[in-house]
């Protein structure tokens, strides 16, 4: 065991490399990769590969001095921190990611302009079992725990703000707009809308495969042009929403092909009202236009660039940046729009 006047050169060297670091220009998300664009060429690239996210190192943010001497003391090299299996992914009003990690039982909450990463494994005194879907509104982190059968509302100090139980049975999607948080129960097919102190204000569906209806839905997505958006994993399609939870539209069949579902899993929306759709079988999510009309097709199985292992999640930025959850490959990938998709 090294004394203490061993461990002042190791101390004043972390802390140099410390200050060093807070200087530095940030990085952008994910690392450099190569270059992979959909569609191939000859056509105009719409959508480029654009990095992964791992754990904390592929956001730029570093442990700290503390923390540093303390995995040098025990031989720790950080791996307790990288990505176990990523179900979910959210972005806050800022662009910052959210990811809940289902099988390390844990939610993160990457601030990208800060470089700062941290990790929630309980609410209060209850510790998560299976966290499966995240959202972030004014500040305030939503879990859904579908074995706990509850969702949590967490303030960035890890204090619980707000915690949802009755009447939801098995809460596995969440999507935050406005003043509401909308939450998908699979064993209720239906979604239930609550004020964000966790009141209950109504709830649409019931299960069937006639419009409205659902089976086995997974994810939802509120569209910037008031839509609600919902994955009906077993109907093998997508229905739409108003926001008090009047049906509007459905699309998608089952198939083996392009423009059909064979599991549809997250969801999420652009800036045009696109919908994009992560299919676990298929290995790659499709984007549709606003009226369901197949766009574009992205992705494979593997554990390359724009390749999947059972992808899960998604969500968009408003500057354009989609993050997918890629669960058997344990992280998240980053794609970038580069134009819009007529």
């Amino acid at each position: 065991m090294a004394g203490p006047r061993q461990l002042r050169p190791l101390l004043a060297a972390l802390a140099a490399a410390s200050l060093a670091s807070c200087t530095a220009p940030p990085p952008p998300p994910g690392a450099a990769a190569p270059a992979r664009v959909w569609p191939a060429p000859p056509d105009q690239a719409r959508l480029a590969f654009a990095g992964f996210v791992r754990g904390p190192a592929d956001v730029g943010a570093r442990p700290s001095v503390l923390r540093s001497v303390a995995n040098w003391l025990t031989g720790d090299n950080g791996a307790d921190l990288a990505l176990h299996k990523p179900l979910a992914v959210a972005v806050d009003e800022a662009g910052n990611l959210c990811i809940a990690d289902t099988d390390a039982r844990q939610v993160c909450y990457a601030d990208l302009a800060g470089r700062t990463w941290r990790r929630f494994t309980a609410a209060g005194t209850v510790k998560f079992k299976s966290p499966v879907a995240v959202a972030r509104r004014r500040g305030t982190i939503f879990v859904a725990d579908s074995e706990l059968g509850r969702v949590f509302g967490l303030g960035d100090d890890g204090r619980v703000a707000a915690e949802i139980g009755a009447p939801l049975q098995r809460p596995v999607g969440l999507a935050a707009t406005g003043d509401r948080l909308y939450v998908v129960d699979a064993v209720a097919n239906a979604v239930f809308a609550f004020g964000l102190d966790g009141r209950l204000q109504f709830q649409f569906g019931r299960r069937g495969t006639a419009p409205g209806e659902f089976n086995y839905p997974t994810a939802i997505a509120a569209a910037p042009n008031g839509r609600l958006v919902v994955t009906d994993t077993m109907n093998f399609r997508v229905e739409v929403f108003d926001l008090q939870g009047n049906f509007l539209a459905q699309f998608g069949s089952n198939g083996d092909t392009s423009g059909h579902f064979s599991r549809p899993k997250g969801v999420a929306t652009d800036a045009e009202g696109n919908i994009y759709v992560v299919d676990a079988i298929f290995d790659n999510f499709q984007i549709f236009s606003p009226e369901g009309r197949l766009l574009l097709n992205v992705g494979e199985g593997g554990d390359g660039a724009g390749e999947f292992g059972l992808p899960t999640g998604i969500a968009i930025a408003a500057d354009g940046r989609i993050y997918v959850a890629d669960s058997f490959n344990h992280r998240v990938q980053i794609f970038q729009r580069l134009a819009r998709h007529e």
